[in-house]
């Protein structure tokens, strides 16, 4: 699909929003690849991030899965906007045995106040790509609302 940016500085709103991600810094996520109504966000392993079987953790993909959609849909937002996920439904279809996982977002429907998007989260393994999760999930613009930290009281 085609889509058309809102925002002709998507890139930059985008990288910038996700740097102030601080948990996504402290996992060590990295945003690789953004175009208009995609973002794929690309996560290591490290067994700080496994469950009991040393996989990658279901919550750890779910992460994934819910970044890389919601920085698809970030990127057809107005410039004055923020972001929040409304709802997502994630399918874990493998174990996250691997070394790398690979989260893939992509806008299906772009509207004025939500955005419905999917994801496909893989994880490599010596080389291959394994699908291991899909996601589907609605997100919010938030117009009018800055993409920054909230201070709190």
């Amino acid at each position: 699909m085609s889509f058309k940016p809102l925002d002709q500085n998507y890139e930059k709103k985008v990288r910038e929003s996700f740097s102030r991600q601080q948990f996504m810094n402290f996992i060590g996520a990295k945003l690789i690849k953004i175009r208009p109504g995609y973002c794929e966000i690309h996560l290591a392993y490290k067994k700080e991030l496994s469950q009991q079987h040393g996989f990658f953790h279901a919550g750890v993909i779910g992460t994934i899965a819910d970044n890389s959609g919601g920085y698809a849909a970030y990127t057809l937002m107005p410039a004055d906007s923020s972001i929040f996920t409304v709802e997502y439904k994630l399918n874990l279809i493998a174990p996250g045995d691997g070394d790398l996982l690979i989260g893939r977002g992509q806008v299906i429907k772009s509207g004025r106040t939500l955005t419905v998007c999917e994801t496909e989260v893989f994880v490599v393994k010596e080389g291959a790509e394994k699908l291991c999760a899909t996601s589907l999930m609605t997100l919010m613009a938030m117009a009018g609302k800055a993409d920054e930290p909230i201070e709190k009281k």
